[in-house]
């Protein structure tokens, strides 16, 4: 006999649906510098943390004209989202930083570094993807948007040793990996790091 005294737990709430989002690393140098800024303190996301220029996928950059596109193998590994991710993440430079891919954006430099897949228990949920580009590409006065504060050139070795936000710091060690592989080594790869819960896998 069932006991109606015992109350009958809640199921869990479904988790919010992960937002497709670009980041983009601009690397400068031979031994690379990358562009990072800091966070807004009025931002739900993050506040107060330093990161890489980009946001969240908007409907327009599904239609929105691009100029020459990465190698196919990078377009590949993007999937289906792939003219939207790479739009976004030329937008979201320009909107943040000041610095301009071109209108359209020239995209041919552009490498596919990783993805991040915000966990399930998150209330505001990002999959993000990391692309690179080299500092050359871009034009333009470097400029505050309000949205990215401090902007400035790291190296690796000194933003690592910062008080980093989990993935932006996991973010920095793919980057290593990447600065280590050949250009063939790169294009050969067969797979993505991908961030889920913390752990890496390779999809």
């Amino acid at each position: 006999m069932t006991d109606i005294s015992t109350p009958i737990p809640e199921p869990a709430p479904a988790p919010v649906p992960a937002r497709d989002a670009a980041s983009l690393l601009l690397l400068r140098g031979t031994q690379p510098e990358v562009l990072m800024g800091l966070r807004g303190a009025g931002h739900k996301f993050m506040p107060n943390h330093l990161v890489f220029p980009g946001g969240r996928v908007d409907a327009d950059d599904h239609t929105a004209s691009l100029g020459p596109l990465p190698h196919p193998t990078t377009c590949a590994r993007l999937g289906p989202k792939a003219h939207a991710i790479l739009h976004a993440a030329a937008r979201e430079l320009a909107e943040e930083t000041g610095l301009s891919l071109g209108e359209p954006p020239d995209l041919s430099q552009m490498d596919y570094l990783c993805r991040a897949v915000a966990p399930e228990r998150y209330t505001t949920r990002f999959d993000a993807r990391f692309l690179i580009i080299p500092a050359e590409c871009a034009t333009g006065e470097l400029l505050g948007s309000g949205e990215l504060e401090d902007l400035r050139w790291y190296g690796l070795a000194d933003a690592l040793a910062l008080d980093l936000a989990f993935p932006t710091r996991k973010v920095l060690e793919s980057l290593g990996d990447w600065l280590a592989m050949s250009p063939g080594e790169r294009l050969a790869r067969d797979f993505t790091p991908t961030l889920r819960e913390r752990v890496w896998e390779r999809e």
